[in-house]
């Protein structure tokens, strides 16, 4: 029986199949099976990678960042935003009108209650004391003299020589000059009262503005803008907001008597400007912002704070004791709630969920799921998955507080 061979195979004039054919068949087949063992290969060092990743978390270990978790007491804070505000603000202004001849403050100048910071030209206001001082001497000649006539007519009223008519016009004469002198003093005590008003002293201590009016310019009583501004720095008062929800946590220590402690930062909260206490808390919540308005008191003997500065305004309203403390840095959110890396002995990691208690700044108080002592990832969170393995930094090449 003739062999079978594709309908393709062709037969040579012997009838044996062509060997031409024959040797490009063979090829066929040997680059089919080099390509089916590279697929096979392939498939079995991919099945090998995936389960070792499976096991390790990773294919090699992750650089982290630790900390050790600590036991300690942390302080609850509230922070708002504030603007830091003068006590009380005084635009000085004149009382009389006249040229300004004499500027005796520096722009910018601390001074204190009494100080001269201008004049006015007292010329005019001297010559109205010249006139009511003669009018005043002229009205107490007048006032002597009508006194002594009234007298005179005392005595011949009673003796019968002029009638007691004659006595009650003289006696109604010295009560017109006595009240015309009595209005002479007034004016005389008017212009003593110009007089020193055209001296301008400092009404409060504190910190002088830009002068807004020039030398030789005339100044009126009636001008809105004043002289010049002056401000109290020392002490100042920073007035904040915080949560209308967190209000009772103040009031609930306000009630007790306890002094709040408010300490005062810059925008970015890494640097502290100043230490002060809570002074006041406003009577109602604004239905806007849902917030409350705190003023805080601060002595700011170094002058670090400024009127209309904007400061973050941070509140310690309680303090948390005999807790565990992390960086809130190894705190992580998911859906289920918060958790942290904790990397077990073997130097891979376990996702552990936590309870938050609280958190000031850079630290984190721990409620529940995390002992003190044990050490929790801070920097490279983002490669981990449970069961990871981690590469711990050297001591010497560790940041500060943190390390294996």
């Amino acid at each position: 029986m003739e062999p079978s061979f594709p309908y393709s195979t062709r037969i040579s004039g012997t009838g044996e199949p062509d060997p031409t054919f024959l040797k490009r068949w063979r090829g066929w087949l040997v680059v089919g099976g080099v390509i089916l063992l590279a697929v096979v290969i392939f498939l079995f060092r991919s099945s090998k990678n995936t389960g070792t990743t499976a096991a390790t978390g990773t294919g090699r270990a992750v650089p982290v960042l630790v900390a050790q978790a600590r036991k300690g007491d942390m302080a609850v804070s509230l922070t708002g935003l504030g603007t830091v505000t003068a006590l009380n603000t005084v635009t000085v202004r004149s009382r009389v009108d006249g040229q300004l001849i004499r500027v005796a403050f520096t722009e910018g100048q601390m001074v204190h209650q009494g100080d001269l910071l201008a004049e006015i030209d007292p010329r005019p206001f001297q010559v109205q004391l010249m006139q009511a001082e003669g009018q005043r001497a002229k009205d107490e000649a007048a006032f002597k003299n009508a006194t002594m006539d009234q007298e005179r007519f005392r005595s011949l009223v009673q003796q019968g020589i002029l009638p007691k008519q004659q006595l009650d016009a003289q006696t109604s004469t010295v009560n017109q000059v006595e009240g015309a002198l009595k209005s002479d003093q007034a004016q005389v005590e008017s212009a003593k009262l110009n007089l020193t008003f055209s001296h301008i002293t400092a009404p409060i201590s504190g910190r002088v503005g830009l002068r807004l009016v020039d030398l030789g310019n005339m100044v009126r009583a009636t001008d809105p803008s004043g002289l010049a501004v002056i401000a109290p720095i020392q002490p100042i008062n920073v007035v904040f907001t915080i949560p209308a929800d967190s209000i009772q946590k103040v009031m609930a220590q306000s009630r007790k008597g306890v002094q709040l402690p408010v300490e005062a930062w810059d925008r970015d909260l890494k640097s502290r400007l100043a230490s002060g206490t809570l002074a006041a808390i406003d009577n109602q919540v604004d239905i806007t912002t849902g917030t409350v308005r705190l003023k805080a008191l601060f002595g700011n003997a170094d002058s670090s704070l400024f009127p209309n500065q904007f400061v973050n305004a941070r509140l310690q309203v309680d303090t948390v004791r005999d807790t565990v403390i992390i960086p809130t840095a190894a705190v992580q959110r998911s859906p289920q709630g918060a958790f942290v890396y904790v990397i077990k002995s073997d130097d891979t990691v376990d996702m552990r969920p936590i309870e938050v208690q609280g958190t000031e700044g850079d630290e984190t108080a721990v409620k529940r799921g995390l002992a003190a002592g044990e050490r929790v990832v801070t920097d490279g969170l983002e490669k981990l998955r449970p069961g990871s393995k981690v590469s711990l930094p050297k001591p010497e090449g560790a940041a500060p507080g943190k390390g294996k």
